[in-house]
């Protein structure tokens, strides 16, 4: 009976001892958040407890485990399922405590950076930094759980044999994972995109929505998703419309004929931009660019704040300009004349 009561006293008392120290922080992170409301650090430590918890039971077993008066058969496998638990939660634990560094980090920048552009960049290397503090912990944690199986420490000292034919292959087979690795680096610490970015790659425009380390993902205007590796960004040239600032200037071109009054298309054109809610106030101008035998191009330039206001305004513009010219100089409108000869009998 005292060798069934011994175990069940052991474990059942690392249970609830556990589970009680790790009520204890959680209550103390909850009191510390309350506390601390400029800072979601304690709040995002809260997410750890069951892991935080794991790792206390393991310990508690661990150290009074010769209580149980378990043969030593026993002890030999409940210590090698102990540790596997050990660092699975050793491992969840640390990724849930960088998570909450990294997200604590990234708020309070955003919220006391006065550059959104500067914030999306600090955001998007912190993105990038977790993500490869997480591929290296769970690589580490597997490789030691699979060291605990004798089978596979003869096939990790049969693979060490041979690392050197395995590194020259494997370099070979990874080239491009590895390229795309470190372009994922260059990207988040060379500052050439960011998430939030709007970008026009391969003549589609959209906003960068996620960086990884191998791709990017970007989403289109009509909220497609065009995933591409991030060495692309390094090897060939893009649009980064965010870049120095979310202002922007956009164009309207209009052929028109010879005839047109460029003076009042001029005053139509200011007219239309100082009522608009879209335009930001800092430049406008109507200039004809080009002429051909039967049309002239008239570029009207207007600036706005984003490239979601320059859009709409030079769509409004570009209509509300046609339909003037409809309606008070049809003729300056450009048409295609031809003489109707009739069919002699």
């Amino acid at each position: 009976m005292e060798n069934v009561l011994r175990p069940v006293i052991v474990f059942g008392g690392a249970i609830v001892l556990s589970y009680v120290l790790a009520w204890a922080v959680d209550r103390l992170m909850v009191r510390l958040d309350t506390r601390h409301p400029e800072t979601p650090m304690w709040g995002l430590l809260r997410s750890g407890r069951f892991p935080f918890q794991a790792v206390l039971f393991v310990l508690l077993v661990s150290s009074f485990f010769d209580s149980t008066h378990l043969a030593k058969d026993h002890r030999a496998g409940v210590d090698r399922w102990l540790t596997i638990v050990l660092v699975a939660a050793s491992a969840w634990l640390i990724l849930r405590i960088v998570a909450a560094i990294t997200e604590t980090l990234a708020n309070r920048y955003a919220g006391a950076a006065l550059d959104p552009a500067r914030g999306r960049r600090v955001r998007t290397q912190l993105t990038l930094i977790r993500r490869l503090i997480t591929a290296v912990v769970t690589v580490i944690a597997v490789a030691a759980v699979l060291l605990q199986f004798p089978g596979m420490k003869t096939f990790g000292t049969s693979m060490l044999a041979s690392a050197g034919v395995l590194g020259i292959v494997a370099g070979i087979a990874a080239q491009s994972t590895l390229g795309n690795l470190f372009a994922g680096l260059s990207i988040a610490f060379g500052d050439m995109v960011r998430i939030g970015d709007e970008v026009v790659v391969e003549g589609e425009l959209g906003t960068v929505e996620e960086i990884t380390v191998s791709y990017l993902v970007i989403l289109t205007w009509d909220e497609r998703r065009i995933t591409m590796p991030v060495s692309y960004f390094t090897n060939k040239p893009f649009e980064n419309w965010s870049r120095g600032g979310p202002q922007m200037t956009g164009t309207v071109y209009l052929h028109l004929d010879h005839s047109t009054p460029v003076a009042e298309l001029r005053a139509k054109t200011e007219e239309l931009v100082r009522a608009s809610d879209e335009w930001d106030g800092r430049n406008w101008n109507v200039v004809v660019t080009g002429t051909t035998p039967t049309t002239v191009e008239v570029r009207v330039a207007v600036t706005a704040r984003t490239s979601g206001d320059l859009w709409t305004l030079r769509c409004s513009l570009r209509e509300d300009l046609i339909a003037w010219l409809r309606a008070y100089h049809p003729d300056s409108l450009p048409g295609i004349r031809y003489i109707q000869q009739e069919k002699s009998i």
